[in-house]
């Protein structure tokens, strides 16, 4: 496992972290024994640390890393979590939330605390309920080390958020898909210039960039290189290139998925990649983004929705139609599992549910017009015999359980 230092603090970081966003699950709940596998086991490999955050799996993520870091492992991790910041109405209620955060997590304190998904209007309401100040306590007191924030507004609104505090970290999203949107590429290179930390989420742009059924178009770039490499490793390289970059954060819920993914970290030296693989990433970015039709990460912020539409879900099935030129699969699949045809009480979470109430639109920290979008999925994936394909999903799946 590779390292590097946080420029302001010396932290020496697995260039790899350990998302808590998308563990294993189980009849609807998280694979207790499956996932506190996986979380060890990376940590025995050279992970040191963890990220998790208030709402993550509804609520479930933090008490779970909390009993995975139980028998020794806390004090072999830097642990991180993030203070629910929509949420908080009063400078009590900051210090009422950080103390249940330190329950849930069976610990003492929180190494890496993140105000969670900042833009300029929450910030400023921070600011007008004394967060400097709570800030400034829970540092003196010992209940968190350091203090940054995750990013997912608008590209404007990110230096000034900077610019108000003495941040050790900030969290941002980037890959090579996203180099201009929210923080973007000059993000990371502002934050490089304020010696400010820098930890990245989606750098498989919530597995589109990790797919192994690649598009055509997208491998074809990929099969020019004299270094085969898988799309993940190419996607991960591409970030750890960047000598700015301290942590990658990969919620990673399968097996294989961990192997390949620390494989890599054990390569991905800063500066690594020749002008000629940088120039394929680049035409590999121009053949996925002529495909790419909604920019949904699948990070669940939008969830749970008031009628139960599976906005996700939705859009990786409008997506993949697109992506893989494979209609009648995103069709059946999006009937398949947007419809939970495997349950035996199905609850479909299907885009024509849609009432266009709006909740999800605040939400969204990608700012997808998503009504407009489920529109689009509708007039997609369900156009035709759609409960026709319903039915027959749910044939299927009774067979072959």
């Amino acid at each position: 496992m590779l390292y590097r230092k946080m420029p302001k603090t010396g932290d020496e970081l697995s260039i790899l972290g350990f998302g808590a966003m998308r563990l294993p699950m189980k009849d609807g709940q998280i694979d207790e024994e499956r996932a506190l596998a996986q979380v060890r086991g990376a940590i025995d490999r050279g992970i040191n640390y963890v990220d998790t955050a208030w709402p993550y799996h509804f609520g479930a993520s933090e008490p779970f890393v909390g009993r995975a870091l139980q028998d020794g492992y806390r004090d072999k991790v830097y642990l991180a979590t993030k203070l629910p910041c929509w949420m908080v109405n009063s400078r009590e209620e900051m210090d009422k939330y950080l103390n249940a955060q330190l329950e849930r997590l069976q610990t003492d304190r929180i190494d890496y605390y993140l105000m969670h998904s900042l833009g300029w209007d929450t910030w400023k309401k921070m600011l007008d309920m004394g967060i400097l100040e709570f800030i400034d306590t829970i540092k003196k007191d010992g209940r968190v080390k350091r203090v940054g924030f995750s990013f997912h507004s608008a590209p404007e609104e990110f230096n000034p958020i900077v610019d108000t505090y003495d941040w050790d970290f900030a969290q941002i999203q980037f890959n090579y898909l996203d180099r201009d949107y929210q923080a973007g590429l000059a993000g990371l290179k502002y934050l490089a210039e304020k010696n400010i930390g820098v930890i990245i989420m989606e750098p498989l742009r919530g597995g589109s960039l990790a797919n192994p059924v690649q598009p055509e178009l997208v491998q074809a770039v990929w099969d020019e290189a004299d270094v085969k490499r898988t799309p993940v490793e190419w996607a991960l390289r591409w970030v750890w290139n960047y000598p700015e970059v301290g942590v990658i954060l990969s919620g990673m819920n399968e097996e294989a998925h961990i192997d390949q993914n620390i494989a890599v970290a054990c390569e991905a030296h800063p500066l690594s990649l020749t002008a000629k693989e940088l120039e394929l990433v680049d035409r590999a970015e121009a053949a996925f983004k002529k495909l790419l039709k909604v920019n949904c990460t699948g990070c669940e912020y939008c969830l749970p929705c008031p009628v139960g539409v599976k906005i996700p879900s939705c859009f990786e099935y409008y997506n993949n139609r697109f992506l893989f030129d494979d209609l009648n699969t995103a069709m059946f699949r999006y009937a398949m599992v947007t419809g939970e045809a495997f349950s035996d009480k199905p609850n479909n979470g299907f885009a024509s549910q849609c009432v266009s109430c709006g909740e999800c639109v605040d939400k969204c920290p990608q700012g997808i017009a998503i009504p407009d979008v489920l529109q689009d999925v509708v007039n997609v994936l369900e156009a035709g015999d759609f409960q026709g394909r319903v039915a027959g999903a749910r044939a299927f799946a009774r067979r072959t359980i």
